[in-house]
């Protein structure tokens, strides 16, 4: 949890690493739904070891936290050189953010370039899905 800005630990500072978790920032304002996205994740696959593309939306509708987005995109450079199937990646990106935002509701969209002629577009949500925004 972050209580000031000096508490980021990755905003201003020089990144080598991915990390396993994101950064919080406090969120004290009224409903809001956040979207990110990344157009440039990527992955391996676990049979192959060849490389599989694709662009990443995390929606979220905050309780108490933002996710710094800086420390955002050093937790999916961890996934790099993760061996794994794109559905198994949507579900764990969901899990994971999930259990460290604590949001009302989480959404996370892979939508990965097709190989061998067919595009794997998965969806995880999390969370009260009545309080998602429309």
């Amino acid at each position: 949890m972050v209580t000031s800005m000096s508490d980021l630990k990755h905003l201003g500072q020089t990144s080598n690493q991915p990390v396993d978790r994101v950064d919080l920032i406090d969120w004290t304002g009224g409903p809001i739904h956040v979207r990110l996205e990344c157009a440039e994740f990527s992955a391996h696959c676990p049979v192959t070891g060849q490389p599989d593309y694709g662009r990443l939306t995390i929606e979220y509708v905050p309780a108490a936290h933002l996710a710094e987005t800086k420390s955002v995109k050093l937790y999916l450079w961890r996934f790099r050189e993760q061996k794994a199937f794109n559905e198994q990646l949507v579900d764990q990106i969901a899990r994971e953010l999930f259990e460290q935002l604590n949001p009302v509701w989480l959404r996370v969209v892979g939508a990965f370039n097709a190989r061998g002629g067919i595009q794997v577009n998965a969806t995880a949500e999390r969370g009260d899905s009545t309080r998602r925004p429309v």
